[in-house]
């Protein structure tokens, strides 16, 4: 399974430069691996990663802005889903990855199933 995390390479928006950075320091630190898709530098990656945005999770207007987050075909979310899963220590769960021995998350899933 490969991560996918849209990003904007020349982006004018400082929040959004930061919240790729964030994504992907996230990732790097932790050993996820992921494939990083610009939408600046191909039209692919720009028009499949706004077809395969779900509706329900598309702007009321406009178009879905990176980053975007997929593992492999399956959407995973944007960076505020992101930061609400890493701010619950479910970031592998929001992933679709199975958390290591020892991580946070996993140590909450093993506490969830003893009660």
């Amino acid at each position: 399974m490969v991560i996918k995390v849209f990003i904007a390479s020349s982006s004018g928006s400082t929040a959004i430069k930061k919240q790729q950075q964030d994504i992907m320091g996230f990732l790097t630190v932790n050993k996820i691996d992921f494939e990083e898709c610009d939408i600046v530098t191909s039209e692919d990656n720009r028009k499949w990663m706004r077809e395969n945005v779900p509706e329900d999770f598309r702007p009321t207007t406009g178009v879905p802005l990176p980053p975007q987050i997929f593992n492999e075909e399956q959407y995973c979310g944007n960076y505020e889903a992101f930061f609400d899963a890493r701010e619950e220590h479910a970031v592998y769960a929001f992933l679709g990855l199975t958390a290591p021995p020892g991580s946070k998350e996993a140590e909450a899933l093993a506490r969830q199933e003893q009660q």
